[in-house]
């Protein structure tokens, strides 16, 4: 496993861990909508780091473990950094934009850095198999995995399945795919077609994201 991502894992396990026995700590450090609102910008980032229990890090620092090293090969260690980092930013603004409205609102996880991650090492490698811890026999592709990816939280999104925060995991996808697609513009050309389906997903997304508002 290379250095930074054993440097990410640290960072997320150490932070996690003082928030786990330091309420005070926690509560002054997760994304919370009114005071990120009332200037606590600070949040929309450390909430990355942060994370409920020792399952919820498992599972986040598991998957960037899965996707992270595929996506390294393809980009330095600053660039790799600016795609976590950047979506991480990005799946906070969108749960920001899709929870204006709800000033209690908070959230805690790597996902949306994470799922930007994700993205790229897909979009990287689209017909490269996945098979997963509780389905080892059972084997998915990855252009498969991200369009269901997508299509799965917009539904969650919608109708508030699970305590998931649905909106960080597409910001922080959406993120991730396009700040790849920027630093590796070759991938368009040569897989314009999934690159294609996940832009038309995205664009419906923005165009008419408020709809899926009517649940709330």
């Amino acid at each position: 496993m290379s250095q930074i991502i054993i440097g990410i894992i640290i960072a997320n396990v150490l932070m996690s861990i003082k928030g786990f026995g330091d309420p005070a700590f926690f509560d002054r450090y997760k994304f919370q909508v009114q005071r990120v609102l009332g200037g606590e910008k600070i949040r929309m980032v450390s909430s990355g780091f942060l994370h409920v229990d020792w399952l919820h890090l498992g599972f986040n620092m598991y998957a960037l473990y899965l996707f992270g090293e595929l996506a390294m090969r393809n980009f330095s260690t600053i660039n790799f950094l600016l795609i976590y980092l950047a979506s991480l930013l990005a799946g906070s603004m969108y749960s920001l934009y899709q929870h204006k409205r709800e000033p209690y609102y908070s959230a805690v996880g790597a996902s949306g850095a994470v799922s930007g991650i994700m993205f790229s090492a897909i979009i990287l490698y689209p017909d490269k198999t996945y098979s997963f811890m509780f389905f080892p026999f059972v084997s998915f592709p990855a252009y498969v995995l991200g369009i269901g990816y997508l299509l799965y939280s917009i539904y969650g999104m919608k109708n508030q399945v699970g305590n998931i925060g649905h909106s960080a995991h597409l910001g922080g996808a959406i993120g991730g795919y396009l700040i790849t697609l920027v630093l590796r513009p070759s991938v368009i050309a040569n897989h314009t077609v999934m690159v294609g389906v996940m832009a038309l997903i995205i664009a419906g997304l923005f165009f008419f994201g408020d709809k899926l508002k009517l649940n709330r």
